[in-house]
């Protein structure tokens, strides 16, 4: 059994169940290994009724406590709001990092007054290690590994945290939960903003914030078109502007101040440089000097050779060996050396 399931005894670990095959499996790893554990989904608005069930499915079937916890008012709270407001701001959020610090790894297990639950396990493809006193985050071995969401923990809540999946491919996971006989083997992965049925983003802001059309300019600041509202683009798109244009038109930036979305040429997507704010640092706390990394500026980015500095408390420049597409305000940043995650932060703009 790998090094990272196997805990004292007489700690219970609570589980995050979601109804997905990942962390069916964590769970099934621990309790083999001789764990005490439960587990826990965290329900709120868009949760379907099918992950509940089928997260309670995996419980009876491996005999374990199982906890729904109402998340309704923290998740309405801290993540839908800021959504909307990031995107009222012409922004583009990413809601599954800031929910994994502020509910999953924080209030899920807080709100389910469980006595003697010591430690906490999610399905997540990453590692977790002690070295020097520090908890550090680590790539996990599947293509598609998770340590880019977890970038915001802090070391109090990384020093809880199992992840048993970390030396396991999701082609593995999936054989494990055949052989099992859990509920939720052939389970299709799950979408990226689980409180968005069907990924229809356009139709849940709506019922959040006004629809407010205005001009779409181009690099010379010339009117090219006209937008529908400001909430319906991001950075890069191309698809749904409307123009018509020897080369196709792309977002290049969203200026809320004045309901502005410009749009230029493929090219003028690219950038090298950006800002970035709101950071975390896991090694250390705080960057002191420049540092050479690789960073993603979004969860299906390449890592891409870059250099980080320092330019006050909580912000750094971010530059690029190589243009990277498409650098969106609200997006995560993610720094690595090797396979371990120095931190990340909020990108607040790029710069050319």
């Amino acid at each position: 059994m790998k090094k990272d399931t196997t805990i004292n005894e007489k700690t219970r670990i609570l589980v995050a169940l979601s109804g997905g095959v990942d962390s069916s499996i964590a769970a099934a790893l621990l309790k083999e290994a001789g764990n005490l554990i439960e587990g826990a989904i965290m329900v709120f608005e868009g949760v379907k009724q099918e992950n509940i069930e089928l997260a309670a499915g995996v419980a009876r079937c491996l005999g374990i406590p199982f906890h729904c916890v109402d998340l309704e008012k923290e998740f309405k709270e801290l993540i839908v709001s800021n959504f909307a407001a990031e995107y009222g701001r012409g922004r583009t959020p990413n809601p599954c990092v800031l929910c994994n610090k502020l509910l999953k790894f924080d209030l899920l297990l807080k709100k389910t007054e469980l006595k003697n639950i010591g430690r906490f396990a999610t399905g997540h493809y990453a590692h977790i290690e002690e070295k020097h006193d520090r908890y550090l985050v680590k790539r996990g071995r599947d293509k598609n590994e998770q340590s880019y969401f977890l970038y915001r923990l802090s070391q109090e809540q990384l020093s809880k945290t199992i992840l048993p999946l970390g030396e396991f491919t999701k082609e593995e996971v999936r054989k494990m939960a055949r052989r099992h006989g859990l509920p939720t083997a052939k389970r299709k992965k799950s979408q990226d903003a689980c409180f968005i049925r069907e990924g229809d983003y356009a139709s849940f802001l709506r019922k959040l914030l006004p629809e407010k059309p205005g001009p779409i300019v181009n690099e010379e600041g010339k009117t090219v078109g006209h937008h529908k509202g400001i909430i319906y683009y991001t950075i890069g798109q191309r698809h749904g502007l409307g123009i018509s244009h020897k080369y196709p038109y792309y977002v290049t930036h969203i200026d809320a101040a004045t309901n502005t979305i410009h749009v230029g040429e493929r090219k003028e997507v690219f950038k090298r440089q950006l800002i970035a704010s709101d950071l975390n640092f896991i090694p250390f706390n705080t960057l002191e000097r420049s540092l050479e990394v690789t960073a993603k500026v979004r969860y299906f980015s390449p890592l891409s050779a870059a250099t980080i500095e320092p330019l006050d408390k909580n912000g750094v420049r971010v530059i690029f060996e190589k243009p990277q597409w498409a650098i969106t305000p609200g997006q995560s940043i993610v720094f690595y050396q090797d396979d371990l995650v120095i931190g990340g932060g909020t990108i607040e703009k790029s710069l050319d």
